[in-house]
């Protein structure tokens, strides 16, 4: 689907932050969102963000997709996911991202794989949770090394917060799911499920996930620990952009 295409569809559900774009005509390596598929994304696309509010952004990390769709039937405010939309996330779940020029592993199977609740840990004053073992020991570890200047950003993630993720990035490169794909895993494929771990400079806020991570001393101090690495280094394999705050469990 070409980006005009897309613009004119969005602009009649009241998206006027995706209108403010210019025309380019270098797309023929790029994939669009399908003109139908459109209606549905942007269906799904609100009702994932109000099951994230109604449930809260803590518990939203970890929340199974079956309990995603329990709790939009739950609440009349979001509604029961439709059989397009759930045609649309499975299409989205299962799709081959080489398409998109994402290279990475598959790291869920299936779209209902959960988070076991017992395997992870709750860590406090972040709202995120890491798996019990190595993560957290990982954590813990990079926390007394580097100093506590060092935060959490994102840990353990499950379908629903990765398609969560994944969607508003879609939204936010107007419907361009290669530009979306090389920005962020798609929902099957984030280490986010397996182990791996964001972290940051704390009082940094956005900052923390853009390049500017690299000026600090908290990244430079990372960058000397044997026991973790980066996951997304510069022109890696997987096709996704440099994140310097990504820690990779060895």
């Amino acid at each position: 689907m070409q980006r005009r295409a897309f613009l004119g569809l969005v602009a009649a559900s009241s998206l006027s932050a995706m209108t403010n774009i210019k025309k380019t005509t270098d797309i023929t390596e790029t994939v669009w969102l399908r003109d139908d598929q459109v209606g549905a994304f942007l269906s799904v696309q609100k009702k994932v963000e109000l099951v994230k509010r109604y449930v809260g952004y803590g518990n939203f990390n970890i929340l199974s997709y079956d309990d995603m769709l329990k709790t939009a039937a739950r609440y009349s405010k979001i509604g029961k996911f439709t059989l397009r939309e759930l045609s649309f996330m499975e299409e989205i779940f299962y799709a081959d991202p080489n398409e998109h020029g994402f290279y990475g592993k598959k790291t869920i199977q299936t779209l209902t794989t959960n988070i076991d609740k017992k395997k992870v840990m709750k860590v406090p004053r972040t709202g995120h949770y890491l798996f019990r073992g190595h993560s957290d020991e990982s954590y813990n570890r990079v926390i007394s090394d580097v100093g506590k200047s060092l935060i959490l950003t994102s840990g353990a993630r499950g379908v629903p917060k990765q398609m969560n993720l994944y969607l508003n990035k879609i939204k936010r490169t107007k419907g361009n799911i290669s530009l979306a794909s090389r920005s962020l895993a798609p929902p099957a494929y984030s280490y986010h499920s397996v182990g791996d771990f964001d972290v940051g400079k704390k009082g940094w806020g956005y900052k923390n996930f853009t390049v500017s991570f690299v000026r600090t001393r908290e990244f430079w101090s990372l960058q000397k620990l044997p026991y973790i690495s980066m996951r997304y280094t510069i022109n890696n394999r997987d096709g996704v952009r440099f994140e310097p705050w990504h820690v990779k469990i060895i």
